[in-house]
């Protein structure tokens, strides 16, 4: 838009004529206030300020933001706006966006508090979550010792589904894991043993990492992302449903009815997992060593018989155990926690799988450093 299109004039001291023509619309380069601005910035200050829109051929919002603007320039210098010259459509639209004042302090202002108090938050925050987990593994003890005497409510049916969930149907991305898991170790172990003539030994690089710990810690990694989160999500929708509050209401502890079961689910299926996945990892070296290194097969099984020890194989399944709580733990405590909405059961899941891995990890470390102390 030209600056002709936007005129001041000043037919008396007291008072001054804005005159708009052409077309005011956003897509055109609609002039700025400075021109009102230097006018208004003189000594002999005008009284009123008056529109003159004769000429106006078209308008929209465009139009609306510079008169606003001039009205607040004008109202911060006490002069009085006479709309009566500009179309009728306009002066409705200027009514009613000074119909009602902005208040004070309704706009949100980010303030960032103090390093202090973000830290006590934080500690505040951690002390809770630590209460919540001691108070939420004491009810799971004392679930357990309901069922030990045969006092805990929870249907079989249920246990059993949860059996097969997490058996049966978690054997295929198990199998292949391990199976990779077995070609990698071997892969990477031939590389070192090819340089002295010791091709034999990939045998005992791999059945002993798999059965002592790859194979727990693999199998528990990926029943973490795989049964965990959906232990979370699952408790967390039917907390957002109420469903949770209803079993309180009935009579029957989530404790007993929802937890319970898929504790003793994992605590079963992720040892049988482990070993299964001990094999396929041990399979998986095999088609390495036979296969790229010309080593027998019987060879091969000899070697791995004579390297792999029962305590390996107990610790790798002591090992599996634990990650099987520790994953139904997690799942099920942030399915417990999780809040009323929608996006409070992915934050659920996401917080169950990162818990358990952490835990899998944090517990490995354990087993690890009080081996070595025992000499096993």
């Amino acid at each position: 838009m030209e600056e002709s299109a936007l005129t001041v004039k000043r037919p008396a001291t007291d008072r001054l004529v804005v005159g708009l023509g052409g077309d005011w619309k956003i897509g055109n380069r609609l002039p700025s206030v400075h021109i009102i601005e230097t006018e208004l910035a003189q000594e002999a200050v005008p009284r009123e300020l008056t529109f003159d829109a004769r000429d106006l051929k078209g308008w929209d919002s465009g139009l609306l933001t510079f008169l606003i603007k001039i009205v607040n320039l004008c109202n911060e210098k006490r002069i009085t706006v006479l709309s009566n010259g500009l179309p009728e459509g306009v002066q409705r639209l200027l009514n009613l966006a000074f119909a009602v004042p902005e208040r004070k302090g309704v706009r949100k202002t980010e303030s960032k508090p103090p390093l202090l108090s973000r830290v006590g938050e934080r500690v505040i925050s951690l002390w809770k979550s630590t209460v919540e987990t001691v108070s939420f593994v004491g009810e799971v003890s004392v679930a357990f010792m309901k069922m030990c005497t045969g006092k805990a409510r929870f249907h079989t049916s249920d246990l059993l589904l949860t059996l097969q969930e997490c058996g049966a149907e978690a054997l295929p991305i198990v199998s292949l894991i391990s199976l990779l898991v077995g070609l990698i170790l071997a892969f990477v172990g031939s590389i070192q043993l090819h340089m002295f003539g010791a091709q034999i030994y990939i045998a005992d690089l791999v059945g002993i990492a798999m059965v002592r710990a790859m194979g727990a810690i693999m199998t528990g990694i990926i029943m973490a992302g795989r049964t965990g989160a959906s232990f979370a999500a699952r408790i967390g929708t039917m907390q957002v449903n109420e469903e949770i509050d209803a079993l309180r209401t009935a009579g029957l502890p989530p404790m007993e009815f929802l937890v319970l079961p898929r504790i003793l689910a994992l605590a079963i299926m992720v040892p049988l997992l482990t070993l299964y996945a001990d094999l396929m990892g041990i399979l998986g070296g095999m088609i390495v060593g036979v296969g790229g290194f010309d080593i027998g097969f019987r060879e091969y099984l000899n070697e791995t018989m004579k390297a792999v020890t029962l305590t390996n194989v107990w610790i790798g399944l002591f090992s599996s155990l634990v990650f099987g709580i520790l994953i139904a733990i997690a799942g099920c405590l942030r399915g417990m926690q999780c809040g009323r909405s929608a996006s409070a059961v992915g934050d659920a899941t996401t917080s169950a799988v990162v818990t358990s891995i952490v835990s899998i990890i944090v517990a490995t470390s354990i087993v690890t450093i009080v081996c070595n102390i025992l000499g096993i």
